[in-house]
């Protein structure tokens, strides 16, 4: 095969990578909160019932921004059922599921899991724009935020909560431009009340970040047109617009699936470019940033099959999608396209994360492990901090029934403060090694520090039960930094982690 080639010089850049980038997303849907992250019966619960062995891999996984309920769940929440004594709270039908939702696990206790996972973790709260409004938002804000001396302040320090939660990230309602959502609104009728809403969080706090909700996926008969009018009414008023993407391999075409991040990177150029055009209408020097704050590999044909047979049953499994080696050389190929645009992409959430299509599952009473992707994430949220250098790519392709012709290396490189350089690259060829070569300029770097690969001589390996860790990180060989050029031979079906020092 003919080699892939790009290069890497300081002075060619896209942007500073945002910590927020490495999100992720905890929604009342399935087991993601209930025998996920809270299980108070467990041998490894704490005195709050939070799992220590989950929260040790959330640690060790490196999420920030932490997006919290939903998702559609939030379209029917009552944020003052999920607070006060536990014994008090209310049962409730969630509609998005069809589940029942005990609430034994709210607001406070989704704070007090942040705050043990560490400083890194970051509240990204939404409110309900479905079923509720302006009044219930600020409401809630007031609640959370506000320090004392109000009724609902107060309220929240009756319940235990002394300090203010302190949240400065809210999106505003989720995927309301999907028909599948509870409280479903036309892009005008969105667009009035987050603006309304806005304004009114905006009177309480002015320097709040809030995210507006942009279409549901790039395939919307809407997309681009709903941006334009939720934008036209909104723009200077919040700071971020939504995206949300998911991808999975369909009727065996595995070439597709493999670029499936030409479409979330074309996504990402259409969205910002919408915006932009708005921008330039109403003649702002503001610019909208990007939200990705859904994104996945999630074998979503599955779904529906499986919620409609639910008969409002609390927690079950759902969406517990295990994931592949080919899965895992998909997300990381996304967690590149995210990178590459980091420019604007200053927030993401991987969706989600404990069991519900997530990096960690968990068994009821039993262990928990760490499906394929949680290695590129994991290894990404550590080593991807810093400016990324741009890498425009020459080497072979090849063509897809869904994407076109596409690459068969993806990459991006990261450079951190100390002056350290990392790549990280996927070979799309499902059955030949992909030489490398890498051409250094302005960049000290005299060694390669490590190699990491993902990769199997079975494509369809997992992460199981029985055998959680079938699927591990190996290292490369051969790879050799000489006279200011990078070479290394990609394994077949590959994801590499490429470290400079």
């Amino acid at each position: 095969m003919s080699t892939a080639r790009f290069t890497l010089d300081p002075a060619f850049t896209v942007g500073e990578v945002n910590p927020r980038l490495f999100g992720s997303f905890v929604e009342h849907l399935g087991r993601c909160v209930y025998t996920g992250i809270f299980e108070p019966d467990h041998p490894a619960a704490d005195e709050a019932g939070l799992r220590t062995d989950v929260l040790d891999l959330v640690r060790e996984l490196g999420v920030t921004a932490i997006r919290y309920p939903g998702g559609n769940f939030v379209s029917g929440y009552k944020w003052e059922d999920s607070v006060g004594p536990v014994e008090d709270r209310p049962h409730r039908l969630d509609l998005a599921w069809r589940t029942t939702e005990s609430n034994r696990f709210g607001l406070s206790e989704y704070i007090a899991f942040l705050k043990k996972i560490g400083p890194q973790a970051e509240p990204m709260m939404a409110v309900n724009l479905g079923t509720r409004g302006v009044a219930e938002a600020i409401e809630l804000q007031e609640y959370a935020n506000h320090p004392q001396g109000t009724a609902l302040s107060d309220l929240r320090i009756a319940h235990g909560d002394k300090d203010p939660f302190g949240i400065r990230l809210w999106c505003l309602g989720n995927e309301m431009d999907g028909p599948w959502q509870t409280g479903h609104k036309t892009a005008e009728e969105y667009g009035r009340i987050a603006a309304e809403t806005a304004r009114a969080m905006r009177q309480i706090d002015k320097d709040i970040e809030l995210v507006a909700c942009g279409s549901s996926g790039q395939s919307m008969e809407t997309f681009a047109e709903w941006e334009a009018k939720v934008l036209a009414e909104t723009y200077d008023l919040v700071d971020h617009i939504s995206l949300h993407a998911y991808y999975e391999e369909h009727d065996g075409d595995r070439d597709s699936f493999l670029a499936s991040a030409v479409d979330m990177e074309s996504f990402i150029e259409n969205v910002v470019a919408t915006c932009d055009h708005i921008g330039a209408r109403l003649k702002s020097k503001k610019k909208i940033n990007l939200s990705f704050d859904e994104w996945n590999v999630w074998y979503m044909s599955r779904t529906d099959a499986e919620v409609s047979a639910l008969d409002w049953p609390e927690a079950p499994r759902l969406l517990e999608d295990v994931y592949s080696v080919t899965d895992a050389v998909v997300f990381g190929s996304l967690l590149i396209a995210l990178l590459r645009h980091a420019d604007r992409v200053t927030v993401a959430c991987l969706a989600q994360l404990v069991n519900v299509i997530a990096p960690i599952m968990t068994e009821p009473g039993g262990p928990a492990w760490r499906q394929t992707t949680f290695y590129p994430f994991a290894q990404a949220a550590k080593y991807g901090r810093g400016e990324v250098l741009d890498v425009r790519v020459s080497g072979p392709t090849y063509d897809t029934k869904r994407h076109g012709t596409a690459d068969l290396l993806h990459a991006t490189a990261v450079r951190a403060a100390d002056g350290t350089v990392t790549v990280f690259a996927v070979n799309r060829s499902q059955t030949e090694p992909l030489p490398l070569e890498v051409a250094l300029h302005g960049l000290e770097l005299s060694e390669v520090a490590e190699h990491s690969v993902l990769s199997d001589a079975d494509p369809d390996a997992r992460n199981t039960l029985a055998e959680p860790e079938r699927v591990t990180p190996h290292t490369g060989t051969g790879t050799t930094l000489t006279g200011g050029t990078l070479k290394a031979t990609l394994e077949p079906l590959s994801w590499n982690v490429i470290r400079l020092g």
